[in-house]
């Protein structure tokens, strides 16, 4: 699977971080249970889980969560599930808002959304820019009113409540 058309990850890597750009506008957050690996060039939360350890399994009680799943499609909806449970934090996947994952975590699960203007270059795990943008929109996904209101302000593109 693909980051998108654009990025192409097969046998390659799922770990793409994420743009400080999009991260800056939506403050701290307490955890960040799909980190990329140490070093990671900037952080993503106060505590990062990263493989091998399991940030599924992890516990998540108190936490504002930051997600970035694999956007692969068997592994996302297991992270989004999780997140919708959670109901605390903000998501980054890439706005299929016909696909079951967005069915079942997003439309019946979360709080807001917002589609982020323009597609992102991410960045490898050493901090480089990718050449190529995602190849596909983004939307951010808000879980709580807290989340919803710094998602509204944060000035990255079209936001609507859910």
């Amino acid at each position: 699977m693909s980051l998108s058309s654009h990025q192409k990850t097969v046998g390659i890597s799922q770990v793409w971080l994420t743009p400080p750009e999009i991260l800056k506008p939506l403050g701290a957050f307490d955890l960040d249970p799909c980190a990329a690996p140490d070093p990671r060039p900037w952080p993503t939360a106060e505590k990062h889980i990263a493989l091998p350890d399991d940030g599924l399994a992890a516990c998540w009680k108190g936490c504002r969560v930051w997600l970035n799943p694999p956007f692969n499609r068997y592994e996302a909806p297991k992270w989004m599930r999780r997140m919708a449970e959670h109901g605390n934090g903000i998501a980054l996947i890439a706005a299929r808002t016909e696909t079951e994952m967005f069915f079942d975590n997003v439309w019946d699960g979360a709080t807001s959304i917002l589609f982020v203007k323009k597609r992102p270059h991410f960045h490898y795990p050493d901090g480089r820019r990718a050449k190529a943008n995602s190849g596909a929109p983004i939307v951010l996904i808000s879980y709580g009113q807290n989340n919803d209101a710094i998602l509204e302000k944060s000035g990255l593109g079209k936001w609507i409540p859910l």
